[in-house]
């Protein structure tokens, strides 16, 4: 049902020309990367600050009106779907880098921030921000669905790098979770609560992240194998041997051939892996040496060295640009897409079952993966409208989940939950989701922030 006036009359008065009902705005905010789809939501709202945030939320709270966080729509699952109408607070507005407390290696800042702006005005202290999911997405994003990405092997995901939040709860109220300290003891960890929650429980218009050294050496390299097998072989022989990786990814034949198609490179339409080392000059050499005999071992061949930073952007680029490349396999296609992470040493067989399935199945999937960590993803290219095909991939995509629970695993490494993975968390959970929803009910009572995501129904 649409906003009720009272509450429309007061979020006009409270922000103007950044409160929106037109067509176009809630069009925009009901756009969604992947193949989910959900009606618009009633109205938009564009706050500056927290305070702004706070007053919106208890405006929504009296009126019982569903509030959904907006960063950059980049996610993958539907998190950002008005699924139930009501009011997305896009943050796009509040990105401002706050304070860089350079000698604390941390940097406090706004939710609407990219992680591509807070690189570029941390260039002149040595200091960078390493999580890297791939599109430019907001960090406040990025902290609700728990984001990691190439760089997640060797420098954690957004859960190890975000210190402490400010969060506007359901009623309005305003809290702060951590500390700037290294570590605590004192009471419940507020911050993991919130980090992965999926705005769930809260608005995040705050954040303080913990900072890395820019690396004194840098180098990129991209390998091809003959089978797949090899590759994913030559990634868990890799990490067992200790070889410290900053990214090793994983691209199998389907992906090498968008590539080529859509970025006019000349990779052989094989598995690839891209690695890329961190160091000091002695480190990262002997590093790469001692990557380049273990993957040869493993039939690794056409090693094509990157260690400009124009030639090392041009190959991350490459990668980062895997979703479209694969999309045009197919024009016209949507996608199902999926991602789940195993343990190490269940890896090769998790990626090769999850290819004969796609075969089977008589799909498109490309898979690439931040296979250091045990993470993959398959994007199963289907045309809209045909929902046997829509079935058949959904049906694949869910016995990757599966598998991956049977050897310890979990649905999703990092796109998270939203509406897509929602069916499949008492799989994973168990009686746990109660807990979950308990936790739910206490922080929102009324059901308003973002519903029916990440949690699902418990009678």
């Amino acid at each position: 049902m649409p906003i009720p006036a009272p509450a429309a009359d007061s979020l006009a008065a409270l922000l103007g020309a950044r409160f929106s009902t037109s067509a176009a705005d809630r069009e925009l905010h009901g756009q969604s990367e992947t193949f989910h789809r959900a009606p618009p939501p009633d109205a938009v709202a564009w706050p500056v600050s927290t305070e702004e945030v706070a007053g919106i939320v208890a405006i929504c709270h009296e009126h019982r009106v569903p509030v959904i966080g907006w960063g950059t729509g980049t996610s993958l699952e539907g998190h950002a779907l008005a699924t139930q109408g009501g009011l997305v607070i896009d943050l796009t507005k509040m990105d401002r880098v706050l304070e860089i407390r350079a000698e604390d290696m941390q940097v406090s800042l706004q939710p609407g921030c990219t992680r591509e702006a807070l690189n570029t005005e941390l260039r002149a202290t040595g200091l960078f921000f390493p999580v890297d999911p791939g599109a430019n997405a907001s960090l406040g994003g990025m902290a609700a669905t728990r984001a990691s990405g190439t760089t997640a092997v060797r420098y954690g995901t957004m859960r190890d790098n975000v210190l402490a939040l400010e969060v506007v709860l359901a009623d309005g109220s305003i809290i702060r979770t951590g500390t700037r300290a290294a570590k605590s003891s004192a009471g419940y960890d507020l911050t993991g609560l919130f980090v992965g929650s999926e705005g769930t429980l809260g608005i995040i218009t705050e954040l303080t992240l913990r900072l890395h050294g820019q690396p004194e050496e840098v180098a990129s390299a991209v390998c091809g194998f003959p089978t797949l097998d090899q590759a994913v072989e030559c990634v868990t022989a890799t990490i067992q041997s200790g070889i410290p990786m900053a990214r090793i990814e994983f691209v199998d034949a389907d992906a090498a051939r968008a590539f080529n198609r859509y970025a006019g490179t000349n990779l052989h339409e094989g598995p690839h892996l891209m690695v890329e080392f961190h160091g000091s000059p002695a480190t990262v050499k002997e590093d790469a040496q001692r990557f380049g005999e273990l993957a040869r071992d493993f039939g690794g061949t056409g090693f094509d060295w990157a260690t400009t930073p124009e030639d090392r952007a041009a190959l991350w680029k490459m990668r980062h640009g895997a979703y479209r490349a694969c999309l045009a396999l197919r024009p016209g296609a949507t996608a199902v897409v999926t991602d789940v992470c195993v343990p190490m040493s269940h890896l090769p067989a998790a990626v090769a079952a999850a290819a004969q399935d796609i075969r089977e199945a008589g799909l498109i999937g490309p898979m690439v993966g931040h296979v250091g960590d045990g993470n993959f993803h398959s994007q199963l290219l289907v045309m809209p409208g045909d929902e046997q095909e829509l079935a058949a991939a959904k049906r694949v995509a869910t016995r990757m989940a599966e598998r991956a629970l049977a050897v310890g695993g979990t649905i999703t490494g990092e796109h998270g939950v939203g509406i897509g993975k929602r069916p499949l968390m008492r799989a994973q959970h168990g009686e746990a989701v109660r807990v979950m929803a308990a936790i739910k009910a206490a922080l929102d009572p009324q059901g308003i922030m973002n519903p029916g995501k990440l949690v699902p129904d418990v009678n």
